[in-house]
């Protein structure tokens, strides 16, 4: 299993909420299999999200995906104030 874990900031919630959900079928043809979305306590501007694959070339896929048809585009990411930054993590321990 491999994590894409993306951070940036914001401009607000909803307006990023409503961009993330447009592209679920992306997520989901891309081979996304869970995905968790976290802010900062006491940081409403901005945002992190993991992204689970089973394997790291989907998420090196789904990453590059995101850097030219998501990021390059104010019309397909309203609500991102910011540059993403993005890794592609592995587990190196089981969960405890």
């Amino acid at each position: 299993m491999a994590t894409l874990h993306i951070e940036h900031p914001i401009s607000d919630l909803q307006t990023w909420l409503t961009a993330f959900g447009r592209f679920a079928e992306a997520r989901q043809q891309g081979g996304v299999r869970a995905h968790r979305i976290y802010q900062p306590v006491g940081d409403d501007k901005y945002i992190l999200i993991d992204l689970d694959f089973d394997t790291v070339d989907e998420a090196e896929r789904f990453k590059r995906f995101l850097e030219l048809n998501v990021w390059s585009s104010r019309e397909a990411s309203p609500g991102l104030a910011g540059t993403p930054q993005a890794r592609v993590l592995e587990r190196v321990a089981p969960e405890t």
